[in-house]
């Protein structure tokens, strides 16, 4: 049957509303349906909003697309871009603000981010470039320093590749796609502002995450698959938080860290290996695999803090950031505008598994970390250092907090740096030493936090200046060339503990506690042992002091105290000489401050043997004194009273 002419004239323009019309030259004026223009490898100038529907398969436009709109690439094909697009959303509906604060520090700041530009939907792929410099969508009216903050925005459901040999920007990204570079492609993602973007980003080579001229943040991405390089900055005086957890899938991979004075990086994620998953869906079957090694050095990634003040954990989170050893994760302290600062800060236990140095990459140990690094007193702050550490610098140990050397287990021995000139321990929290091989020496140790030796290895004390308690409850701890008398007790709470005092600068003690069976060790020429305000010169089978009974032997140059039970004090023993007042009883108090906080928990209560020890004396001292009374009252009288 015939169309009527009006019909077929209706039909005509309606398929010019939405099908590319031919204007001068080789470009396209269009809305709509764009997909034959692209495929075709027509220019397309945009008068409203496009869409192009990719086919099955790859397809490389060749082509630029300008004007104004907005640009939906659906479809289940690939569509490459050759060269640079320059399109941009209609003036009436765009109302970004971009500032650029700072002064002589300038640095980006996007407000009210316009609405996408391009959106990629999901089961589409959108890939700039070709390996090269062009091929990207952009618009850059902003002159922001450092790099070109882009004015089309993306949204990314499918996924967009990202084949580029250049630095640049994607604007404010969004959507809950896949954003991935391939590997050894040149180019570097500059991420900048806030991006409400909840996918996953593949770094197959580099990518910026905030700078010296913008902040940063992905408050939902999932996670970021790491193949390159991770690299964070700030501006001056800017705090970047960056909370994804990282998947390593192959050799050669790390999180390098600067920062500006003022500024901090805290990462709260795990930097996982991932040995299954695609790049949109990382995982990793098994934990312990981040622990052991693996063929060909796979599961190996680092991390590099340049003069940076990085924070791993925030208060939240027990899970470490580099879970591993020295055979799969290297950590290194570096100096550049200012010297490295590490801090964890963790609401449970943690344990790092592997040394911090300050070799370049892998080669961890190729020279000392120039870094310092904190354990923040939060609340159950837990930290095990179960390697030794190899930075010159501080290690301080914030109030609630526990920094322990040493997992308690084989092959998890711990120490810290010494020698270095800025080797130094404040332990303002509790201190626990416990490794169960390797002998270890602190470097000088202040603060007015707890010492606890609890590893059947020795600890050696070469520096103590620190105002908190001393424990042993096993192994030995040795005092060399210094004195514990600034201490506010020493306690040793366990039958094997050992304080060996033979190179001590002095054995003053300001309150002393034991257990039967500990031991005190002094040199066997001039014996002498001071407890509160009460010295002893050591000799004798036995020694009682400080509310304590201890018997006496000898071996070689060495003097051995062995403390004795409470019962043991029926058995007449020499008293001490005294310089003050008498000696102090066991738990009383010596003329200085309370105690104040409580001793490191190592798995024994030490308070109890204390106590336990302190009232059987008393006790034991009081039945003594009522058998002499009935003894002296019963007693005949063998003589008459003399009268005067």
């Amino acid at each position: 049957m015939k169309r009527s002419w009006h019909l077929v004239l209706a039909s005509a323009l309606v398929a010019g509303a939405v099908t590319p019309v031919v204007a001068a030259g080789s470009a396209v004026a269009a809305d709509g349906d764009i997909t034959p223009a692209v495929l075709a490898n027509r220019d397309v100038v945009l008068t409203g909003d496009a869409v192009v529907r990719v086919p099955p398969g790859t397809h490389t436009y060749t082509g630029v697309i300008s004007g104004e709109g907005a640009l939906r690439v659906s479809g289940t094909g690939t569509l490459v871009l050759a060269k640079d697009s320059t399109f941009t959303l209609p003036r009436s509906r765009q109302h970004q603000r971009v500032r650029i604060p700072g002064g002589n520090h300038p640095y980006v700041v996007v407000g009210s981010p316009d609405e996408p530009a391009v959106t990629v939907d999901a089961g589409a792929t959108l890939q700039y470039g070709t390996g090269g410099a062009t091929g990207l969508i952009g618009s850059f009216p902003y002159n922001t320093p450092g790099y070109q903050q882009n004015q089309d925005n993306i949204r990314v459901d499918g996924t967009l590749r990202l084949s580029l040999t250049r630095l640049f920007n994607l604007g404010v990204i969004s959507g809950s796609g896949l954003v991935t570079q391939p590997r050894n492609m040149w180019g570097t993602l500059q991420i900048c502002g806030t991006n409400p973007f909840s996918g996953v980003f593949d770094n197959g080579t580099g990518v910026n995450f905030a700078s010296t001229t913008c902040a940063a943040a992905l408050p939902d991405a999932r996670s970021v698959v790491n193949r390159g390089s991770w690299i964070i900055d700030t501006p001056l005086d800017h705090t970047v938080i960056q909370r994804q957890n990282f998947y390593s899938h192959e050799y050669g991979n790390d999180v390098n860290v600067h920062s500006r004075p003022g500024s901090k990086v805290i990462l709260t994620g795990v930097y996982s290996w991932s040995d299954s998953g695609d790049g949109a869906a990382p995982s990793l079957s098994d934990p312990g695999l981040n622990w052991r090694p693996v063929a060909h050095q796979l599961n190996k990634r680092g991390t590099n803090i340049e003069g940076a003040d990085v924070q791993w954990g925030d208060g939240t989170t027990h899970q470490i950031f580099m879970p591993g050893t020295a055979q799969t994760v290297y950590i290194n302290l570096h100096a550049r505008r200012q010297r490295s600062r590490l801090t964890f800060d963790y609401d449970g236990p943690v344990t790092l598994g592997a040394p911090i140095g300050g070799g370049m990459y892998h080669d961890t140990l190729g020279a000392p970390g120039a870094g310092d690094v904190v354990i923040a007193g939060t609340s159950g702050n837990d930290v095990t250092f179960a390697a030794a550490q190899y930075y010159d610098g501080s290690t301080t140990v914030d109030r609630h907090a526990t920094l322990r050397l040493g997992s308690g287990t084989a092959g998890g021995d711990g120490s810290l740096h010494t020698g270095g000139a800025l080797d130094k321990l404040i332990d303002n929290g509790s201190l626990v030493l416990r490794n169960t091989r390797t002998p270890t020496t602190l470097p000088a140790v202040t603060g007015a936090g707890s010492v606890t030796q609890s590893g059947a290895a020795a600890t050696t004390v070469t520096g103590a200046a620190y105002t908190g308690f001393t424990t042993v409850t096993n192994g030995s701890l040795i005092v060399s060339g210094t004195s514990l008398r600034r201490s506010s007790a020493v306690a040793l709470t366990g039958s094997s503990a050992v304080l060996d005092l033979r190179k001590a600068r002095d054995t003053i003690l300001r309150r002393l506690r034991v257990v039967p069976g500990a031991r005190i060790l002094l040199r066997r020429d001039s014996p002498e042992l001071t407890v509160g305000s009460t010295t002893a010169k050591v000799s004798g089978a036995r020694l009682a002091i400080g509310g304590a009974l201890f018997s006496v032997s000898r071996s070689g140059a060495d003097t051995v105290l062995t403390a004795l039970p409470a019962s043991a004090a029926t058995t007449p023993a020499p008293s001490p000489s005294r310089t003050g007042r008498a000696a102090t009883p066991l738990g009383a108090a010596t003329g200085t401050t309370a105690d104040t906080g409580t001793m490191a928990d190592t798995g024994s209560n030490a308070g109890a043997p204390w106590a336990v020890t302190g009232l059987a004396g008393v006790v034991l001292a009081g039945v003594a004194a009522v058998f002499a009374f009935v003894r002296v009252r019963s007693r005949p009288r063998t003589s008459p009273r003399h009268a005067r």
